[in-house]
């Protein structure tokens, strides 16, 4: 038997780093927690300083068995569990359940799984940080307290199944505060005036500005009648020409919440599906016989931009190597911002080796997994190069009293962009719009003076990237709590997800008014951050966790008290789904399910009969001719497109048919979802038409 045991959470950590130590370690895995509150019950004693009752997690008991047999033979037992406050209670639970000296130094931790940082975080074991342990604690009570309490509430006043937590509630309320705010939006009518311009053979572009040198805003058409009327020909003279250097810096290192969004930005990756991959990566990939297993990338829950002056020394050695020192950045880059909330407990996610470039390594990782590890490498070495230069002009084309403007750009020197350029939500291109060089004093005309209407626009509905940017800037959670915020509200049925943004459900409508009602702070932003603080406050040992619970439970029991008694019960009618059961001929219903509405039988449970809903497109199938194609999901709530005469049909599509045939070779034509827009394309030939923003 191996004279050490270590005792990590996953079986592929466990096969890496059992490697690394050598034949004197064995490393064990205890597949996450050991030990947790009941489900069945509170498991939370508010009448004795709100002790919690831990029990061995159903199913655990082969693997703490084992667990227990490997310690008591092992001459020292180190705990080697993820390096956050999840990972420390595992590791302060697995020495409660392992009879463990508390006192002793048997916790060890490692921001990445290489050789070098697991060799040198042996050299330095430590006692489990029980301020980290009751902040974690602290956390676990108080959504038992929050879930276990309104839930039952709710099941009585609304429906089964349903639950209330601190966390999801704000992201609810959020989700519902937009929306509201897009139904209430009154537009409001402005105007802009464009002219195409030529020097030589440049054409650009200027817009209105203003009359008599001062702006002025064109609200309505009178105002744009105003300026035309004051203009005289079609010649502009130029003045005020303003030519800027200006410089852009990188962005930084990813934490978990930038990571999500431009994941899901660049690489159309939901939250939880990031997380996963991310996992993936920091447990380790097999690199075949000359490396074996290695983990690819630091620890993927953190909100610190920190990097190491080792993973900065590599990235300067690869830059310098294959772009040249004029794209090293300086000896003191400029620092970012960080955020209020920020623990800065670990470092970035960053690669454990810049010179594993995602081409070196590609062949080793499944799609996602490369595009993933490219985004995080990319991002990384971008980050300690130079910013780029950009030459910046600005121009004003006078007509009289009437004041157009033109601006452009154009790259001098593309330093961190020749790497990697960070994403935006809006649809706006990032392109260079190069002016000719136009000197003060000249002449230009305008054949094409374009009046445009338009109208303002309301807050776009969040997509996930949106929704964890507002989280974090509110101080609402922490980067190991977003993707599964995200994740419940969808599987309650609080929301769901159209066309990749948030939308609210009646359901989530109403939970929330009720919550609002009766437990205001627990939909409170402030409260809910305040709250986050207190619990980083434990961990800072500033704070007894008992003292936050208590302050908080004292108004929280009055809540309860008053929505037991006041709450009145909320009946959800079944919507009618216009037609009637095939099998008993009553009327069906909608009802709403773990994957959304489906309809059922109004004489449930004398008659089970259910069936989708179908959401035709007005499109005949292309295969059969005769059936109607549908609009359908898979089970991972993929829309895809099918015949409804399946499966004596079987046509599918990924991509939106139309209901047009290609004029080139009368195929069906199909809508090509693109990252700026929608084309119509033809799946058979190379029939393409113009792509609609």
């Amino acid at each position: 038997m191996a004279d050490f045991l270590v005792i990590v959470e996953s079986p592929a950590k466990a096969k890496t780093i059992e490697r690394y130590l050598g034949k004197k370690y064995k490393v064990k895995a205890s597949m996450g927690h050991i030990r947790d509150l009941p489900k069945s019950q509170m498991g939370v004693d508010v009448e004795n300083e709100f002790e919690p009752k831990y029990i061995t997690i159903r199913g655990k008991g082969p693997v703490l068995k084992e667990l227990k047999t490997a310690a008591k033979k092992a001459k020292r037992v180190f705990l080697a569990a993820d390096p956050d406050r999840e990972g420390e209670a595992i590791a302060w639970h697995l020495a409660h359940s392992l009879d463990l000296d508390l006192d002793s130094e048997c916790r060890v931790v490692f921001n990445e799984i290489t050789k070098d940082a697991i060799k040198e975080s042996f050299k330095h074991p430590r006692k489990i940080d029980m301020d980290r342990v009751d902040a974690q604690q602290a956390r676990r009570i108080l959504d038992r307290l929050v879930g276990y309490n309104i839930s039952p509430i709710l099941w009585k006043k609304v429906k089964k199944g349903l639950s209330a937590g601190r966390v999801q509630s704000v992201a609810v309320r959020l989700i519902i505060d937009r929306e509201n705010e897009i139904k209430n939006f009154q537009p409001e009518e402005y105007w802009t005036i464009d002219g195409q311009f030529k020097k030589g053979s440049k054409d650009f572009q200027a817009s209105f500005y203003g009359l008599k040198g001062k702006k002025k805003k064109l609200e309505n058409e009178e105002d744009v009648k105003e300026v035309l009327s004051q203009m005289k020909g079609k010649k502009f003279e130029v003045q005020n020409v303003t030519k800027k250097e200006r410089k852009r810096n990188p962005a930084p290192s990813f934490i978990t919440s930038s990571l999500q969004q431009e994941a899901a930005r660049k690489l159309n990756f939901r939250a939880r599906k990031t997380m996963m991959l991310a996992q993936q990566l920091y447990e380790g990939i097999d690199l075949g016989k000359k490396e074996g297993t290695v983990g690819l990338i630091t620890y993927m829950r953190t909100d610190s931009t920190r990097v190491s002056d080792v993973a900065k020394a590599e990235a300067a050695g690869i830059i310098e190597e294959q772009y040249g020192k004029e794209f090293l950045a300086d000896d003191k880059p400029k620092a970012s911002k960080k955020s209020k909330n920020a623990q800065d407990a670990h470092e970035a996610i960053r690669p454990t080796s810049a010179l594993r470039t995602p081409l070196s390594v590609k062949q080793y990782l499944s799609r996602d997994q490369y595009r993933l590890y490219k985004l995080i490498w990319e991002r990384f070495v971008a980050s300690r190069m130079s910013p780029a230069v950009m030459d910046t002009m600005s121009v004003d084309l006078m007509n009289g009293d009437v004041q157009f403007r033109a601006s452009g750009s154009k790259v001098k020197f593309p330093g961190f962009m020749k790497v990697y350029i960070e994403g935006s939500d809006d649809q706006s291109d990032d392109k260079e719009n190069y002016l000719p060089d136009l000197k003060e004093g000249e002449t230009v005309s305008s054949d094409d003076i374009e009046p445009k209407q338009h109208f303002t626009q309301p807050p776009p509905r969040y997509t996930e990237a949106r929704l964890v940017k507002t989280l974090e800037e509110l101080g609402i959670g922490r980067p190991s709590t977003y993707a599964p915020t995200l994740d419940t509200i969808q599987k309650r049925g609080y929301v769901s997800l159209d066309n990749k943004r948030f939308i609210p459900t009646e359901l989530g409508e109403i939970v929330l008014a009720l919550i609002v009602e009766f437990f205001p702070e627990i939909i409170d932003v402030e409260f809910t951050a305040k709250m986050e603080k207190e619990l980083d406050d434990v961990e800072e040992g500033q704070i007894q966790w008992v003292k936050i619970i208590d302050e908080f439970y004292k108004d929280f029991e009055g809540h309860l008290e008053k929505a037991e008694q006041e709450m009145e019960k909320v009946e959800i009618k079944d919507e009618y789904a216009g037609e009637d059961c095939e099998e008993c001929g009553n009327a069906m219903v909608i009802k709403m399910g773990r994957y959304g509405r489906f309809m059922a039988c109004s004489n449930f449970p004398d008659c089970r009969n259910t069936k989708p809903i179908v959401k035709e497109i007005g499109v005949k199938c292309p295969t059969c001719k005769e059936g109607n194609v549908i609009e359908r999901k898979s089970k991972k709530n993929r829309i895809f497109y099918g015949c409804d005469r399946y499966p004596s049909c079987e046509y599918l599509s990924w991509d939106k048919p139309v209901d047009r045939q290609c004029p080139k070779c009368e195929t069906t034509l199909i809508e090509k979802k693109l990252k700026k827009g929608n084309q119509i394309q033809c799946p058979n030939c190379d029939y393409k038409e113009e792509q609609q923003v």
